[in-house]
């Protein structure tokens, strides 16, 4: 007997063979393709782990995972991304102090230079007191994503 038992309604079940229909990711029609095989509602197929990873090429685990998913959280967690319950890592620069590096790179260079270099810019937000520090390559990602021309 499974832990964790799909029982499908006929509501979802249709919007898992419409999404399957659709043009929807390959990942999330996999995912609905194993819930509606695990159904084990009257009239669903109710398959086996085993059988339904045979059948759509995915290792039994996956399935196992998505069926807790399915029971614990619904439909809408099954098919979705987990979301991070907390970021890996703390970002150098938020909002307000890209905020800053835009408007420092935009001003005049230091004096004696022709333009900012990423290490003269990097130099300055901690010389500012705007981060304790902070790599060059952070520098110029975020410039980069800024799409603003420094000319």
């Amino acid at each position: 007997m499974k832990k964790y038992k799909v029982t499908l309604t006929a509501e979802e079940r249709n919007s898992l063979q419409e999404l399957i229909a659709g043009k929807a990711a390959a990942k999330k029609q996999i995912q609905a393709r194993i819930l509606l095989k695990a159904d084990a509602a009257p009239g669903g197929p109710a398959w086996t782990d085993a059988r339904i990873a045979e059948a759509l090429e995915v290792h039994v685990t996956t399935i196992e995972r998505l069926r807790q998913r399915f029971v614990e959280q619904g439909l809408d967690a099954a098919l979705g991304r987990k979301k991070q319950d907390r970021p890996s890592r703390q970002r150098t620069l938020d909002g307000n102090a890209e905020a800053r590096l835009i408007a420092l790179a935009c001003s005049d260079p230091p004096r004696g230079r022709a333009r900012w270099t990423l290490r003269l810019l990097a130099d300055k937000l901690v010389e500012l007191e705007i981060v304790d520090t902070v790599s060059t390559e952070t520098v110029r990602r975020t410039l980069k994503k800024t799409n603003s021309s420094r000319g």
